[in-house]
Order: C-alpha cells, then sequence, then structure tokens
C-alpha cells in the first residue's frame, strides 16, 4: 500500500523585506524585485538567521495571482551556509490584495499563500535537506514574510 503523505513542522522563516523595485510590464504580467535583506530561522532542526543576499523575482499575473520565485541563503547558528529557493503562490479576493500591497495587516486566512521550499547545502551536518521535499504556508506583513516550512514525509 502506499502511504499518505504527512507534514511534519521544519522550521519557521520570517524574511525581512526591502522596498519593492517595480520593473514594470512585461509580457507575462507586472514584474517586481523585491531584496531580502535579513531575518531568522527557527526550528527543532534548523536554526540560523536569513543573509542580506538574495530577492524575491515576483511576477503580478494578469489575474491578480502573484508568483512567488524567491532565492536567498541563511546560515546556522553552527555556521553552515544554506541555499533556499522558494517558489509559490499569493492570491485572494482584490480588497485583501491591495490592502497587503498598502502594508497593513491582514488575517493570513484570507487569502493563500504557499510555497515549495527547496534547501541545500554543502555542509555534511545538513545533508539531510537536500533530500526533502516541502512546503510552506506563509503570510505578508508590512516588511517582512513569514513562511511555516513543513517537510513531506
Amino acid at each position: 500500500m502506499i502511504a499518505k503523505p504527512e507534514l511534519v513542522h521544519l522550521c519557521d522563516l520570517t524574511v525581512e523585506l526591502a522596498v519593492p523595485m517595480e520593473l514594470g510590464d512585461s509580457p507575462r504580467g507586472r514584474r517586481r524585485i523585491i531584496p531580502i535583506v535579513g531575518g531568522t530561522v527557527t526550528g527543532e532542526r534548523l536554526n540560523g538567521r536569513i543573509l542580506n543576499l538574495g530577492a524575491d523575482w515576483q511576477t503580478i499575473l494578469a489575474d491578480g495571482n502573484a508568483e512567488l520565485d524567491t532565492r536567498y541563503s541563511m546560515e546556522t547558528d553552527d555556521g553552515a551556509l544554506i541555499d533556499i529557493r522558494n517558489f509559490g503562490y499569493r492570491n485572494g479576493p482584490p480588497e485583501v490584495i491591495a490592502a497587503l500591497g498598502r502594508g497593513e495587516p491582514v488575517d493570513p486566512s484570507l487569502y493563500y499563500m504557499r510555497t515549495h521550499p527547496r534547501f541545500e547545502t554543502g555542509d555534511s551536518r545538513y545533508a539531510w535537506l537536500n533530500r526533502l521535499i516541502c512546503v510552506g504556508t506563509g503570510a505578508r506583513q508590512a516588511a517582512a514574510v513569514v513562511i511555516k516550512v513543513y517537510e513531506v514525509r
């Protein structure tokens, strides 16, 4: 019998953001680059800080759906460097998305924000991360994104 996947909490990411850089309209939608300038990683097996390195190369599609395409790095509390690539979507009612765009606090249950984070490292202490499938559920704050990351087992 094929096992039903289960989700096990891996960590929480608090990713601090700088002001978005607007690239304008492209054939696929409105393009933005949102610099990633810091943050934290907290979990039972994974803890550290998000480095001031990386960005979200975001596309706002014609239907209002935001395609999230991020790449950034973290340093664990014990010195390992880990690359994080996180792809996902954020969408919801137009008035909710507009409030997020203005930096207003919005209950995350009012919109959909899901991601697929991938971790990569050459540090043998964290090699187990290279083999994980993970999913994340997130919330956009005024100057940060918070993502709860779950390992799919």
